[in-house]
């Protein structure tokens, strides 16, 4: 277990540190209305640093063994998974299904329930009980070493409540002191200079994919990062297009029935929707998707650029519209639902494909 996460045998300024924290996060969560990761934000810490200085009380820290502890989930039916960065937040109702991991990264396969799952990134968990207009709330959530939360699972109504109780039990920490050390994130990695690489060999690197999961490897090969490799791709692979592409499409989508995939993730966690979508809605400056079963929240003002790329692969061209900030983070990835040895949706790609260009783009 990481020393860094713990905080047993605190001194006693540590633990009014703790407290004070802890009254400073509740106060401004009740007088400004703030959801927890604002609240933090306002006292001037990470969400993860906020929650572990509520342990005692409103949190119970859970022992970081996460591998084991996640496939325990579907043990609590049907419930709402929640993975967000700083730009989207991705909210799915269902049951974790077909669990499992090779090392440090895992899979939930459910047809509710999709996931990626990085372990390596999880630092701290617990569970939260917090008082709402609408009774307890009880949630797991997971954070990373910086704080920022990686997921949350909230328990529902229709949930079972006893197997949550019995979880807790089980993975409860011996160490029950409040508060964690975290790390600051590090600035963005600086991209390679265009002209020092490759570009003729990284196009035709491109070309030769035969599966979408090599992209990655493609990346890493030529030392490029994800929009640097969209600017350097071959013209008839990648186009980039008005940053209200999103809004159209999930309006097509809406309008068709299409049956989309819609990932957003953080370097913790990947959590997919694969399905049609029904009620998009503007509400001031996000993006929503507000169906039953299914929440997008997205920041239309935090798209710095968009871009419809098309990958090969041995089942036929693959075609995506990804979304990314100003430093050049993903902030959501949208394909046609498709299944490995199935060729792409037409209907997707000729709704990709008719999304305005950008204004001065080729």
């Amino acid at each position: 277990m990481p020393a860094s996460i713990r905080s047993s045998a605190l001194i006693p300024s540590q633990q009014t540190q703790q407290l004070l924290l802890r009254t400073r996060f509740l106060k401004a969560k009740a007088q400004q209305k703030l959801r927890n990761r604002d609240a933090a934000t306002a006292v001037g810490v990470s969400e993860g640093e906020a929650l572990a200085a509520c342990v005692g009380f409103e949190a119970i820290r859970l022992i970081p063994d996460f591998v084991k502890l996640f496939e325990e989930i579907p043990q609590l039916g049907s419930v709402m998974a929640l993975t967000r960065n700083d730009s989207a937040v991705h909210e799915k109702e269902g049951v974790y299904k077909n669990m499992s991991h090779n090392g440090h990264v895992g899979l939930a396969l459910g047809d509710e329930i999709d996931l990626r799952i990085f372990y390596r990134q999880w630092f701290f968990g617990c569970a939260v009980s917090e008082e709402t207009p609408r009774g307890t709330q009880k949630s797991l959530q997971f954070f990373d070493q910086h704080g920022s939360a990686v997921h949350k699972i909230f328990m529902r109504e229709h949930s079972d409540h006893e197997a949550f109780d019995q979880l807790i039990t089980r993975w409860r920490d011996p160490d029950q002191q409040p508060g964690i050390i975290v790390t600051p994130a590090l600035p963005p990695v600086a991209e390679t200079s265009d002209a020092a690489i490759d570009v003729d060999g990284f196009q035709q690197a491109w070309s030769g994919l035969t599966d979408t999961h090599q992209f990655f490897g493609l990346l890493h090969n030529f030392g490029v990062s994800r929009t640097q490799a969209l600017r350097l791709a071959a013209p008839q692979y990648v186009r980039q297009v008005n940053n209200d592409a999103l809004k159209n499409l999930l309006n097509i989508a809406a309008a068709s029935t299409l049956p989309i995939m819609i990932f957003v993730g953080n370097n913790g966690m990947i959590q997919i929707h694969s399905g049609p979508i029904a009620n998009v809605k503007v509400m001031g400056a996000w993006i929503n998707v507000l169906d039953p079963a299914f929440n997008l929240h997205l920041l239309e003002e935090r798209i710095a650029s968009s871009w419809v790329v098309t990958k090969p692969t041995s089942d036929g061209a693959v075609t995506s519209l990804e979304l990314f900030d100003g430093n050049g983070q993903t902030i959501a990835m949208l394909f046609g639902v498709r299944k490995p040895g199935q060729a792409e949706l037409p209907a997707w790609r000729e709704a990709a494909m008719q999304l305005p260009a950008m204004s001065g783009a080729v």
